[in-house]
């Protein structure tokens, strides 16, 4: 059994091919996830797709072969040829697939150092993999420790202080402009397209510049939810508006789920003052020439500011990614402990059994009082432990089937898959 993750991210692939690979409706995923698993050599797999990345993690047999499928499969469900994909991915196997997961969900990989909306991605991905019955055990246990490893470098570095997001550098952006011009947001219009987590994040970024943000989203009820979280500087306007808010407003921030652009050259009206268009949606929701007096930022376009953040925050991503390393070490620890727990745990309870029929024995024929059954059953399992301690200890340090099953034939030990399972 082996991990492995076939990644395209903002580190390898522009943004226009990330659009096309986005996994971007429920029906995507399902159906990428079904295609990969239906591969005798894969067991289960997840994806997660963002702004910055699409991700295709597999628990298989082998990776060669694997990965060929998996590139099949994404070529497939997005269109993109098999020889762009092979040429673009950057494939992770084994200690490296689980170094890269341990930085991604520890926010070191992100566009953004730092972040914090690739846990709950993270979380989200895996329950969709785990509900559509493509994901078990063996990623279970790899992403409880991709979280466990991401919470230590939380609390033992800075990592995360301030948490930056692709919107708040989207406002960030928005501010460096004005304030060239000898202005502020403070007291400005700003149009918010969406209403979901990173509409949201972009609209409470916006208030605290106290900015007025209006908000546009295609469910109205969204819309007002998120106004009245924000207070008196947001309101709603109807999505039927959306033309005549771009065209009369100079800041606008697109932040929808929307599969295509729902901003085009069609809406756009001819203005005599310059608009500052934010997409930081992939795939991209604004196609519109820039010849309208308009700029466009997309998510690759925030790149200096990206870089200002890696650099303010390289001493802390040192460390943690020194944690990281410790995790990794610590998860195929515990990946050889998993593995031979249940031998383990069977011939401890072969002992206890063989010290109890033994006892019973002694007890019947007389060799032992009835009084003085509890004084040598302690005096029993506390041999047995002493005589089991040390090959729990050796096999516990490997993960080698032979030895396990070695132990299991000398000791007639039958395992169950039920209780294999259970580790």
């Amino acid at each position: 059994m082996q991990y492995l993750i076939i990644s395209f991210t903002h580190k390898n692939t522009d943004i226009a091919l990330r659009e096309r690979l986005a996994l971007n409706s429920d029906t995507k995923k399902k159906e990428i996830l079904r295609l990969i698993c239906a591969a005798q050599n894969i067991s289960e797999c997840m994806a997660i797709s963002t702004c910055n990345r699409v991700e295709l993690i597999a628990v298989c047999d082998d990776t060669t072969s694997a990965t060929k499928h998996i590139l099949n499969a994404l070529k497939v469900i997005t269109g993109v040829d098999f020889e762009t994909l092979e040429y673009y991915a950057s494939v992770y196997e084994g200690s490296g697939a689980i170094h890269h997961l341990f930085s991604v969900a520890s926010s070191l990989d992100s566009l953004v150092v730092g972040e914090n909306q690739i846990a709950g991605q993270l979380k989200e991905a895996f329950r969709f993999a785990y509900e559509s019955a493509n994901a078990g055990g063996e990623l279970s246990f790899l992403i409880h420790w991709a979280f466990k490893t991401a919470a230590k470098v939380k609390s033992l570095t800075q990592i995360s202080k301030n948490p930056v997001s692709i919107s708040s550098v989207a406002v960030t952006k928005a501010k460096e402009i004005y304030e060239n011009m000898g202005a502020s947001l403070g007291g400005m219009s700003a149009v918010v397209v969406g209403a979901g987590q990173m509409a949201s994040l972009l609209a409470k970024h916006l208030v605290a510049a106290h900015t007025n943000v209006i908000i546009v989203n295609r469910s109205k009820q969204r819309a007002d939810a998120l106004a009245s979280e924000l207070g008196s500087l947001a309101s709603v306007e109807d999505w039927d508006e959306l033309a005549e808010l771009i065209n009369r407003y100079a800041l606008i921030f697109v932040a929808t789920a929307a599969p295509k652009a729902i901003i085009t050259d069609e809406l756009i009206e001819e203005r005599d003052f310059r608009r500052y268009i934010f997409d930081i949606c992939v795939p991209r929701n604004v196609d519109v020439k820039e010849s309208f007096n308009i700029d466009i930022y997309a998510v690759d376009d925030l790149d200096e500011i990206v870089k200002g953040n890696i650099a303010l925050r390289q001493e802390e991503a040192t460390a943690a990614f020194g944690i990281v390393n410790d995790g990794v070490a610590e998860f195929f620890k515990a990946i050889k402990q998993k593995h031979s727990a249940p031998s383990i745990k069977a011939l401890r309870q072969r002992a206890k059994d063989i010290c109890e029929s033994e006892l019973e024995k002694a007890i019947k024929h007389g060799y032992l009082k009835r009084s003085d059954e509890n004084e040598a059953r302690k005096l029993l399992h506390q041999v047995f432990k002493a005589f089991l301690h040390k090959p729990t200890v050796r096999l516990k340090d490997r993960n080698d089937s032979d030895t396990i099953s070695a132990l299991e034939f000398l000791f007639d030990l039958e395992i169950t898959s039920k209780d294999k399972t259970q580790f």
